[in-house]
C-alpha cells in the first residue's frame, strides 16, 4: 500500500529496513551525519538517496548542497576523494 509523502506528490514506497553495522570512515561519517542534520533527514535516509541515485548514475546532490559539503568537509578535516575509494585501509 501507498502512502502520500508530504514533500513530493508521488505516493511512498512501503519498505523493510534492516539495522546494519557498517564501519565507515571517521570524518566522513562526521560529514554524512552532519549533512543528514542540516536536511533534516535521518541518516539512513540520506544514505539510502545516495545509493539510490548512485545506480542510476544520477548525483544525488544540487549545486547549492554541493557546496555545502565542501564546508562540512573542512570543518571535519575530511580530505578523501573518490580517487581514494578503492585504497582505503584501516590503521592497525
Amino acid at each position: 500500500m501507498a502512502i502520500m509523502s508530504a514533500k513530493a506528490a508521488k505516493p511512498s514506497v512501503a519498505v523493510e529496513r534492516v539495522q546494519t553495522g557498517v564501519r565507515l570512515e571517521k570524518r566522513m561519517l562526521k560529514v554524512l551525519k552532519a549533512l543528514a542534520e542540516y536536511k533534516d533527514m535521518t541518516l539512513g535516509d540520506l544514505i539510502e538517496g545516495i545509493v539510490l541515485h548512485a545506480f542510476e548514475g544520477k548525483s544525488p546532490f544540487t549545486p547549492k548542497t554541493v557546496a555545502h559539503i565542501a564546508d562540512l568537509k573542512r570543518i571535519y578535516g575530511f580530505d578523501l576523494d573518490a580517487g581514494d575509494s578503492h585504497r582505503l585501509k584501516e590503521r592497525p
